[in-house]
């Protein structure tokens, strides 16, 4: 009989008690791979239980969808540039999938979350200005943030409210002004700060966002940026339109100002993230999916190449939880997925399983924004995303893995986070399917 626990304790039997609770699939990680998975599986009729610590990282990110920004030059066209990125980086997780499976996946999202208006391809790279005004290559993007893709140039005014203190105006008119998107197009921004009625003591972003789904409120927002406007062809305003009605407020503030509106990111928490977490939680709950947050899986054990159940702290008590399949969705080192151990080595922090990386732990690179050894760190998958071994043979034939926890991307230095964690939850979704028959 083989177990785990991660503070390398072997538990006694007793501990393993059966709750009597079977599942057909238990996630483990409710972010943005966890839920594509599950939401996949349980489409398909399938009984699923997500169990997760946190709700993931998907309310404190912009809600666009990376697949490949850069390589390490920006990327144009992730379709053009992908192939020679996966062979040049053969450990990558994107190295597990084809060019079909990924664009299986993504075509799967925009149709599942189609009432927050996602648009984009393959075949060509948003350019989305960022808090600071930078330009970020996106692949996907909601309804209210897709006119802010500036990568043919022209002409936007950026509004700041006056008294909300998480967006800064000026600053990305003058990044976006400094910036050059291709072919010398230019970018033209100018930053106005209008006045909304009410307690200034209401202008945090939640708040302002619900206020702004009163039609007064952000009927009179309009009439102030109408005064202000000249010669622009679109209207950048910080991401708080709205928290469950964004489509109608976006709709009435493009009608009313005649021309296009854009959302641009803010310091988190990210509404848009808000938005497409509480979409996607929704959606695999009206599927019979099952999710727990605030329940931390502490380990597990199986036998014979199979894992059988794991170990999840709920308040007071711990219960065992068997199923069929599992799936390791915990994210990386930056949210506890991967932990290093009092000895100094990096593990998987749920089954405790060994994970792979670029170059030594000790090693340190001294360019602060330089890569770091550790920047990989991960689990190492076969073709069907089930962790490997430090013999390279699958772990166990029912457990697979998706997103951050894989090891061979840099995400943030690619600009490919989001995008592994929807094709890599897809693709093991898929998996799971095959082996159910």
């Amino acid at each position: 009989m083989w177990s785990t626990y991660p503070n390398d304790q072997v538990l006694p039997a007793k501990f393993w008690g059966c709750s009597g609770m079977r599942h057909d699939v238990v996630v483990i990680g409710a972010g943005l791979a966890g839920l594509t998975a599950g939401i996949r599986l349980a489409q398909e009729g399938l009984d699923v239980a997500m169990f997760a610590t946190g709700h993931g990282a998907l309310p404190l990110a912009p809600a666009v969808v990376d697949v490949l920004g850069y390589a390490p030059d920006r990327v144009e066209s992730p379709r053009v540039a992908l192939p020679s990125f996966v062979a040049q980086h053969p450990e990558h997780p994107y190295a597990c999938l084809s060019m079909g499976v990924l664009a299986a996946s993504l075509d799967w999202f925009k149709e599942l979350v189609t009432p927050l208006g996602y648009t984009g391809s393959l075949e060509r790279n948003l350019l989305l200005p960022t808090a600071l005004g930078g330009l970020r290559p996106t692949l996907l993007a909601p309804e209210t943030m897709a006119a802010g893709d500036l990568g043919g140039g022209g002409e936007v005014l950026i509004v700041g409210i006056a008294s909300y203190r998480d967006f800064y105006p000026k600053l990305v008119a003058q990044n976006l002004t400094a910036s050059a998107p291709a072919d010398g197009r230019r970018i033209v921004a100018r930053a106005v700060e209008v006045a909304l009625a009410g307690d200034p003591r209401d202008l945090r972003p939640q708040l302002l966002s619900r206020r702004l789904e009163e039609p007064a409120v952000r009927s009179d927002l309009a009439r102030s940026i109408r005064a202000e406007l000249g010669s622009e062809a679109a209207v950048g305003i910080p991401a708080v339109l709205g928290l469950e009605r964004s489509h109608e407020v976006w709709t009435d503030l493009q009608r009313w100002l005649e021309r296009p509106v854009f959302e641009i990111p803010t310091i988190p928490p990210s509404l848009p993230g808000q938005r497409l977490q509480s979409l996607l939680t929704q959606l695999f709950r009206s599927f019979g999916g099952r999710l727990q947050i605030g329940n931390t899986v502490l380990g597990g054990q199986g036998a014979n190449g199979v894992l059988e159940s794991v170990t999840v702290a709920q308040a007071s008590r711990e219960i065992s939880v068997s199923a069929g399949h599992f799936l390791l969705a915990t994210g990386g080192v930056g949210t506890g997925g991967i932990v290093v151990d009092r000895k100094g080595i990096p593990r998987e922090a749920v089954l405790g399983l060994p994970v792979t990386l670029a170059g030594s732990p000790s090693e340190v690179n001294p360019e602060y924004f330089g890569p770091q050894p550790v920047d990989r760190i991960g689990l190492a998958v076969d073709e069907r995303l089930r962790p490997l071994g430090d013999d390279l043979g699958h772990l166990f034939s029912n457990l697979h893995a998706a997103g951050a926890t894989l090891a061979g991307a840099e995400p943030w230095k690619e600009k490919s986070g989001h995008g592994i964690s929807l094709a890599t939850g897809f693709a093991a979704a898929a998996a799971i399917l095959e082996e159910r028959g």
